[in-house]
């Protein structure tokens, strides 16, 4: 037993990328098997990854070497509390929405393409997770590509035609942002000889004044940001999560975009190091304008949306631009606003979605008009709306006030008072779109064809609630996760608690 946990940090990836060789092989066992096999292993990967956050917190970091070849030669998997957390967070999300994806599956997906649908789905889970708990840079790369290249097919899964479009578009974009950062990869090897992220991080320091590094720092940042849409290289998402089947967005739009801020985090503060940045400052200065200008315009594109789907998509460029403000600032408090954001984000936007599955699973329509009067026919699914769209907004209580507390802490912390305004007027323009449609849920009148609209089945509800009630309960018991956050910002910033 003492050697399976060991191998805890190499099974959480392991077992979904098992899952999804096996998942059409096993496809004969019965019509449930993909779905059963894809909920398995994504619980799995859950318990493990709370197992292992568990460890690294009350433990310190963990280092697991695969095939025992000792790093910088051997891949290394190294875990500390800022990969812990973020994997709780993906493994979550992944399972919560493998559970809900049965119904919504069957309903949007062509019957020929289902058992594909799971095996893919797994992929992209492995892809995910992989990113995470790598501790190599070239490794990491590896498992960006796996993810993404399973999200593509996924975006492309559904009925709609568009959705190829969509995903072609994707395909270009995300291709580009990978190029750029195994070129990344390539020119830090050509100067120090290692792709271990925390060797890299000991030979750097003497070599923060190279071209080639400052050139290696610039193509990561780009790459990273294409694929985490940072405003204004965001212009494949909205079409993408908007032709996606409802589960597809629920899961790119609640990880994969998160995973890509990790990965930027990680680059940052833990590759290049503080020093490099201080010593960069331009870069930094870049980062708070796009993130700000992201944060705005995203409020501003998703006000102007009819469908919910492209609103939501709009309102995460905005909600990309947090994360990266907090990594910009590069205090403790900020850092640590980001972090939490992580959580927070996943959380709201995942159960917004969720419900957005719900309204096509039981009227067919994605235009915000169709939620009109849909709070006396679908009071449940409608809840969970209203919890999370307060959320975005930042409303006391939830885990979306939170993270712009922390934000407007650590900008005031670094003298940067002239952020609060953006902070404040995204909070502002997010309560006027969501209040909107809250408002026509609970006193609109029902439109035509809506009169039979009901409540979503079980196995969609539960993971819908789960996720809205975990916004309050973060929002209340916010100590939670803002400890960790707080303990994975001093590690990455190098100072005590």
């Amino acid at each position: 037993m003492g050697h399976f946990i060991e191998s805890f940090p190499v099974l959480v990836v392991i077992v979904p990328l098992i899952v999804a060789v096996i998942t059409p092989l096993l496809r004969r066992l019965g019509r449930e098997m993909p779905w059963l096999l894809s909920v398995g292993a994504s619980g799995f990967s859950f318990a493990v990854s709370l197992k292992l956050l568990e460890s690294v917190h009350y433990g310190g970091p963990i280092s697991y070497w695969l095939g025992n070849w000792q790093p910088p030669w051997g891949i290394e998997y190294a875990i500390d509390t800022l990969n812990g957390f973020v994997l709780v967070v993906v493994s979550l999300i992944a399972f919560l929405v493998a559970i809900y994806s049965r119904n919504s599956v069957r309903s949007e997906i062509p019957k020929d393409k289902i058992v594909t649908f799971y095996t893919l789905y797994s992929l992209l889970t492995a892809g995910l997770l992989g990113i995470v708990i790598t501790g190599d840079i070239f490794n990491m790369y590896v498992f960006i590509e796996i993810s993404s290249l399973a999200g593509y097919a996924l975006i492309a899964s559904g009925r709609k035609r568009e959705a190829l479009t969509a995903t072609f578009n994707y395909l270009i974009l995300g291709t580009v942002g990978a190029t750029f950062i195994i070129i990344g990869v390539g020119l830090l090897y050509m100067v120090t000889g290692t792709l271990n992220i925390a060797d890299l991080a000991l030979r750097l320091p003497p070599l923060y004044d190279s071209k080639v590094v400052l050139t290696a720092f610039a193509f990561f940042s780009v790459g990273i940001s294409l694929k985490i849409a940072l405003f204004p290289l965001h212009i494949w998402m909205p079409a993408a999560y908007t032709q996606a089947p409802s589960a597809v967005s629920s899961i790119l739009a609640a990880t994969s975009t998160k995973v890509g801020a990790y990965a930027l985090i990680r680059v940052m503060y833990t590759v290049f190091g503080l020093e490099f940045e201080s010593g960069f400052e331009a870069f930094t200065h870049i980062l708070l304008l796009l993130a700000s200008l992201g944060i705005i315009f995203g409020s501003v594109l998703a006000m102007a949306q009819t469908n919910i789907k492209t609103m939501l998509a709009y309102s995460s460029v905005g909600q990309m631009g947090y994360i990266v403000l907090g990594a910009a600032i590069a205090n403790q408090t900020a850092l640590a606003g980001s972090i939490i954001h992580i959580l927070n984000h996943a959380l709201m936007k995942g159960s917004l979605f969720l419900v957005v599955g719900v309204i096509v699973y039981r009227t067919g329509l994605q235009d915000i008009s169709a939620l009109r009067g849909m709070g006396r026919k679908m009071p449940w699914t409608m809840a969970a709306f209203t919890v999370a769209g307060l959320s975005m907004v930042g409303v006391p209580l939830t885990v979306g006030f939170i993270s712009k507390w922390y934000l407007a802490i650590g900008a005031l912390e670094a003298d940067k008072w002239y952020l609060l305004p953006v902070i404040l007027l995204s909070s502002v323009l997010t309560a006027v779109y969501f209040w909107r449609i809250i408002e026509s849920i609970y006193f609109g009148e029902a439109a035509e064809g809506m009169e039979d609209a009901s409540d979503a089945p079980a196995g969609m509800l539960v993971p819908t609630l789960a996720m809205a009630t975990l916004c309050i309960i973060f929002g209340i018991a916010a100590s939670i996760p803002a400890t960790l956050a707080r303990e994975a910002a001093s590690a990455l910033l190098g100072v005590g608690m």
